[in-house]
């Protein structure tokens, strides 16, 4: 038996889209074991338990599945167990932690025939981009661009006064519809502007300066888009600022909102952005959390 943990993550941190993600201390857990019948077993428990496919379209399984194949042999017959932490649809990785779960636990049984860099690269394939499994694979905030040889992944200093504050709302956002809105072309004031905020952010999250992160977190490249999806957007974000919070971010595809602050303003924050939710009558579940320095974690026992 092996069980993996895999944190959520947050992506696009503002300027950062499709490259920046971190993660976060909130985990889904998968729990792989052969067995000596002729039939995938798969069980689901959490809150949304109910929601997550038990047949071979399983992500985690179809994960499994992609490893095997990368390395052309027929996988073990499995029970696979799986505990939810980290909601559905929300933006916040639900499905990366599947897809670096099922390769992690598939790499494990094949007696671990990849190295991490290849499971890494493996699992972006996978996902289509790098933001989320990255971080989820290997922990902490990550920048990740293309290079000749794949990709080259930088480790971005996340500063111990910066605390990110998730506010989850109680409706989805699928990242296919988050993407349908996004325009074809950009100007180059706009491409310019997301250059120059997103070296801000970088300076900003390692040093904890604030007035770098107070001005780091705007974007042009798609949160002006995405806004409208998002009841009470604008809203929230003054109740962000207005609460001594640095600013506010769509965490990945959303709807899930991501606000920094200090840890002396944080539970502040995570309440007033609930409570400017709950004038919309949507449920949010809004806390703070810690930056996931580890990443997967296997345990063997």
């Amino acid at each position: 038996m092996t069980k993996i943990r895999v944190p959520a993550t947050t992506a696009n941190l503002g300027a950062g889209f499709d490259c920046i993600g971190a993660a976060l201390s909130m985990y889904n857990e998968f729990t792989f074991t052969p067995i000596d019948t002729e039939n995938l077993v798969i069980a689901v428990q959490g809150l949304e338990a109910a929601r997550v496919n038990t047949d071979a379209s399983n992500l985690a399984y179809q994960a499994v599945l992609k490893l095997y194949e990368r390395i052309d042999r027929d996988p073990p017959v499995i029970q696979l167990e799986i505990k939810l932490g980290v909601p559905l649809a929300r933006g916040l990785g639900s499905s990366a932690t599947a897809i670096v779960g099922g390769l992690l636990g598939a790499n494990i049984l094949a007696g671990s025939p990849l190295s991490p860099d290849e499971i890494m690269q493996l699992a972006i394939e996978m996902e289509g981009h790098p933001d989320n499994v990255v971080s989820a694979l290997i922990g902490g905030c990550q920048l990740a661009a293309t290079a000749t040889n794949g990709w080259a992944i930088a480790d971005i200093p996340w500063h111990d006064s910066v605390v990110p504050v998730v506010a989850i709302p109680n409706f989805e956002l699928s990242t296919a519809e988050a993407r349908s809105v996004l325009p074809n072309e950009y100007s180059r004031a706009d491409a310019i502007f997301n250059t120059a905020h997103l070296g801000l952010m970088v300076r900003g999250l390692e040093t904890g300066n604030p007035d770098w992160l107070s001005a780091a977190l705007a974007d042009r490249i798609h949160q002006p888009y995405r806004q409208k999806l998002i009841p009470g957007y604008t809203d929230v974000e003054r109740a962000v600022i207005a609460a001594g919070g640095y600013g506010m971010v769509i965490s990945g595809a959303g709807p899930t909102l991501l606000a920094l602050a200090t840890s002396e303003r944080a539970e502040a924050v995570a309440a007033a952005m609930a409570q400017a939710w709950e004038t919309y009558d949507i449920q949010v579940q809004a806390q703070p959390l810690k930056v996931d320095l580890e990443g997967a974690v296997i345990d063997p026992n």
